[in-house]
């Protein structure tokens, strides 16, 4: 069985904020990324949801990090767990901003960051499925904009690595 880190962005919705209000951001998309090693996206963009609606994009994908064919990977998930001030523990969630067709001059732009810690996920024993997560002003970290609705299953992928670590 091939070990991975299944991640699903289910949906996003925004709060009243400079993003709601700020009519050149009509798109979005969500990426998302561990580390350095492996961004994905979206395949769509939807559009900007009214405050206290949300868009749905269901979109699902898998982080593999077995042990023959993902070594980096590995070894990442393995700091995780062993070095206790490693700051970047989290899957980082973006939403981005995509400019609409007819301004192509227009860059996409990173409006909000939402994190989910895969060390948490393993001191809690406890994978992620559905939950809300906050996603804040990518100009103004303490700014909540909105909430993102995601699942991340990390535990049985991070249960072997730390098996590993033991045996190392």
């Amino acid at each position: 069985e091939v070990e991975k880190i299944q991640i699903k962005i289910t949906s996003l919705g925004l709060t009243e904020s400079r993003i709601t209000a700020d009519e050149t951001i009509q798109q979005l998309f969500v990426e998302c990324r561990l580390n350095n090693f492996l961004a994905e996206e979206t395949p769509l963009s939807l559009p900007k949801p009214p405050s206290g609606q949300r868009i749905h994009y269901n979109y699902s994908t898998a982080i593999n990090v077995d042990k023959e064919d993902n070594h980096a990977e590995r070894e990442y998930l393995k700091a995780i767990l062993l070095k206790p001030d490693l700051p970047a523990d989290s899957l980082k969630f973006t939403v981005v901003s995509d400019p609409p067709e007819d301004e192509q001059d227009l860059e996409c732009e990173d409006i909000g960051f939402a994190y989910v810690s895969l060390k948490e996920i393993f001191q809690k024993q406890r994978d992620i499925i559905e939950q809300d997560i906050d996603v804040f002003d990518s100009q103004d970290a303490s700014a909540l904009i909105g909430k993102l609705t995601v699942t991340v299953e990390a535990l049985n992928a991070l249960r072997s690595v730390h098996e590993e670590c033991k045996n190392d």
